[in-house]
Order: structure tokens, then sequence, then C-alpha cells
């Protein structure tokens, strides 16, 4: 029988829209304008012959037709998408394109890879670093991620530092991450000891100005509070903008750097980094795979995914 259908394009405007509830972040997520999505809505909204939002002063609500639509329309959407990939007979020849967070690609996936290519030798892997891969960075939560041309071999996975929150995704949390004072073994052999906390009070204290902000990292301030060490300047020091340099300059003996536990681990047990306190600061981001629902079948997907969630499984404080 023949199907009476919207546009399908008005369709998924409808739907990422109704998930971000913005035409804007809709917008940046389908790579079209919000006058694009905002004529495709309209356009939905006349065939039917009801609207679907609320278009308020400075936010978007569903009206009850707009919320009863939703779920039946992402299942949809989610079906169609289905079908394309079991019609689409694949060998794998493909490459599984990785994006992450610059610091957990250098300091902890890298220095497994060898562990995997062993395991997956014919899988081609690309890894991309990449600030988008934390929350916060950009506009949209799941900006690290663009939609996968189902027609490609080629399959593209994200690992995220944020808050888990990636609506149209699979998601699977590998670990949270705590943070703890760190230095080289030869600072102290040079410098002022550290046997108690308050020691820390005549050290050159290093900032990651990249990670410590109010959504994804701790500051030193935080560190001394939890101490219970008061009357540091905890502002001094040096600051830098990237993660990566202060976790060289901390290699290089030029202070204490707080980081993150999971990933400088490699250097403490390989005697490059110590951590002379058992004081740790939590926070609520975590490591997570996220993966596009219609891909994540897909036999290097699943080959990844599971090797990374065994990897993982021992790194949660």
């Amino acid at each position: 029988m023949p199907y009476r259908l919207p546009p399908l394009n008005a369709l998924r405007a409808f739907e990422a829209a109704a998930r971000h509830l913005s035409f804007k972040n809709a917008a940046l997520e389908l790579s079209v304008t919000p006058t694009a999505v905002s004529h495709q809505i309209k356009l939905l909204e006349t065939s039917l012959g009801w609207p679907l939002f609320d278009r308020l002063t400075r936010a978007l609500a569903l009206t009850p037709q707009g919320e009863a639509m939703l779920p039946k329309v992402r299942e949809g959407l989610e079906c169609f998408a289905a079908a394309v990939e079991s019609a689409h007979q694949r060998v794998d020849h493909g490459r599984l394109i990785v994006v992450l967070p610059p610091s957990f690609a250098t300091r902890w996936l890298v220095p497994r890879l060898r562990r995997f290519a062993l395991a997956q030798p014919s899988l081609s892997l690309q890894v991309i670093r990449s600030l988008n891969a934390i929350d916060g960075n950009q506009v949209v939560g799941a900006a690290a991620l663009e939609p996968v041309d189902l027609r490609q071999e080629d399959s593209l996975v994200a690992i995220r530092f944020g808050n888990g929150a990636y609506p149209g995704y699979h998601v699977d949390r590998m670990f949270g991450s705590d943070y703890i004072a760190v230095c080289s073994p030869k600072l102290l052999e040079t410098g002022p000891p550290l046997r108690v906390p308050s020691d820390m009070r005549h050290q050159v204290l290093l900032h990651d100005d990249a990670t410590a902000n109010e959504r994804s990292g701790p500051r030193w301030e935080d560190w001394f509070r939890l101490a219970g060490v008061s009357g540091v300047d905890t502002k001094a020091g040096t600051h830098f903008g990237d993660s990566g340099m202060a976790y060289v300059a901390a290699l290089d003996g030029l202070g204490v750097a707080l980081a993150s536990r999971p990933l400088v681990a490699n250097a403490i047990a390989q005697g490059r980094l110590l951590a002379p306190f058992d004081i740790a600061v939590g926070q609520n981001y975590a490591y997570f795979l996220v993966v596009q629902e219609s891909i994540s079948g897909r036999p290097m997907v699943q080959a990844f995914r599971q090797w990374l969630l065994e990897e993982a499984r021992t790194e949660e404080p």
C-alpha cells in the first residue's frame, strides 16, 4: 500500500530540533542554516495541519502533538538507518576513525594500541585528537561526532570526556577521573621535601588552565581545601593553556601538577612521576565511548568497543 509521508528532510529537521529544543543547534548537527531548519519545520507543520513547537521569546518547547510524534519519528529514522546498514554488504575494509581528547590519546590510548593491533591486525585505525571531544568546548553536546554516511565503509566513533548525555548515540561509560598531585622524583632530589601536605606551600604549582574550569576539572584550591592546608596562594605558579605542556613540565621537574590519575598511572608505574600524597579530588566528568546507533553493530566497531571496555575495566578509581 502507498505511504503518505511528509518529506524525510522535514522529519530529520523536526527530530533534531526536538532533541536539542533549538533550531540553531539542530542546524549545526545537520550542517544547514537555522533558517533552513525553520523552513523545514514550517513545511512539516503545514503538511500535518498542526503546530509542533511553541516558539517562545528565548526558548523552544514542543506542543502536545510534537511530544506525541517525537518518539515514533525517532524510531522511524533509526529504522531507516538500520535498513540501509543491513543492506550494505560490508567487508570491513574501511577505517575505524576515533576522535578523542588530546591528553587521553597521548597518555592512555596510544600506549595500549600495540595490544589492539596484535588482537585486530586487519583493522585500520585513524586516531584524531580534538578538544571538541571534551564537553563544554563546542555548542552541540556530541559535535565531535559527525553523522556517518552509511554508504561508506569508514566508521567514526568518539571517546568523550563529559557528562554522558549524548541523545541519539550509543554510550558506554569507561571510567571516571579523579585528580592527584604529581611531580618528578628529581624535584625532590634537589628541592624541599614533600612529607606532609603543608610542605606544598614551598613548591611551584603547575596549572593546567585548559582543564581546570567549572565543568571538567578541579583547581589547586580544591586540592588544598581537601588537604586541610590554608594560607597558600593557589593562583601562584606557572600556568599552561594545554594539559600536555603541564604534564611535560611536571616530568621535567619544574613543579607539582594536578593531573588525572588514570592518565598518569603509567608514568607513576614507570617511576617517571610520583604521587607524594594520597589525596584525590573528584569531579563529575567521566570518559565515554560514543557511537552512532546505526553503526554500533559493525564488526570493526564491536571489536574496538569490546577491547576498549576491557582495557578500561581496571581504571575506575
